[in-house]
């Protein structure tokens, strides 16, 4: 069966992402399917889906950048540039690992699909 991970790596600071707030949603859903926050490598304890829960789709990533940078004294006014940062891909294979990454700034960022 396949599986979905990710991690964050904070490329403004040149350190992993740690505890960033991610919500996965089924594209089209309000209710998030999967609630985690990375640790202090930038990554998930465990996958976001795996087994049964693995299916093909549309999905959505919400990376809750504005707060990680918040907490780390870079106050960006009112309204930050970044807040959060939503990553819509889709999934055509439930058998293969689906690793989608991020490389953060407080005023842009870059993914792609990982292994």
């Amino acid at each position: 069966m396949g599986r979905l991970t990710t991690h964050v790596l904070d490329i403004a600071n040149g350190c992993p992402g740690a505890a960033i707030r991610i919500d996965l949603f089924r594209h089209g859903q309000t209710d998030a399917i999967s609630r985690t926050i990375t640790n202090t490598d930038g990554r998930c304890d465990k996958p976001l889906l795996e087994d049964g829960s693995f299916v093909t789709g549309e999905y959505e990533l919400v990376f809750h950048a504005g707060e990680y940078f918040n907490a780390r004294g870079q106050e960006d006014g009112e309204h930050r540039f970044l807040d959060r940062v939503v990553i819509r891909f889709g999934i055509n294979d439930a058998d293969q690992h689906y690793h989608v990454p991020l490389l953060l700034s407080p005023y842009g960022y870059s993914t792609y699909r990982g292994s």
